[in-house]
């Protein structure tokens, strides 16, 4: 496949996640407006980020081998970090529609996010031929955005508050 052609299909799986992510959202925020059901917008934003990470996760046992070749060769239990990542992601799906673990749920797949981004980052460099990174650095400019906006999302999802002022005890 030229590399011109791959690089749009790995835009358009991309463009598929993050609709994941945002669909339920915009649904969800329709039905609001119009209906006397109310949901809030950061429940809202946990449907599509459980689906997100729900649907990756299958990805790392459907696509382990693959996913694999993602980390560098000095890494060891490469394919045992797959499926650990994967069950991270499927408990991080399920954690953050439980109260007393949406927050720390939340934490742990931002820190998981933060953790795998150097993987996609070699991937590029190393052109490993799975999810774009074939493509070679410059899929690393679709790529890291979307990661830190998967990383935002997560953050108001799950409503974190490390940024905010602390309000002061009168």
């Amino acid at each position: 496949m030229p590399l011109h052609r791959s690089i749009k299909v790995h835009i358009v799986q991309l463009l598929f996640l993050l609709l994941l992510l945002v669909v339920p959202f915009l649904v969800l925020t329709l039905v609001n407006r119009f209906t006397r059901f109310q949901i809030s917008s950061r429940t809202s934003a946990r449907v599509g980020l459980s689906l997100f990470f729900l649907f990756t996760s299958l990805g790392h046992v459907i696509k382990t081998e693959e996913m694999t070749a993602m980390l560098p060769p000095a890494i060891p239990y490469r394919e045992e970090l797959i499926y650990f990542t994967g069950l991270l992601e499927l408990l991080g799906a399920i954690g953050v529609w439980i109260p007393g673990l949406m927050r720390l749920a939340g934490v742990c797949l931002i820190l998981m996010l933060l953790g795998v981004l150097p993987s996609n980052i070699y991937s590029a460099i190393s052109h490993v031929d799975f999810g774009g990174h074939g493509a070679g650095p410059a899929y690393l400019l679709v790529r890291v955005p979307f990661q830190l906006f998967v990383i935002w999302w997560t953050y108001f999802a799950t409503d974190q508050h490390w940024f905010q002022k602390q309000r002061q005890q009168a």
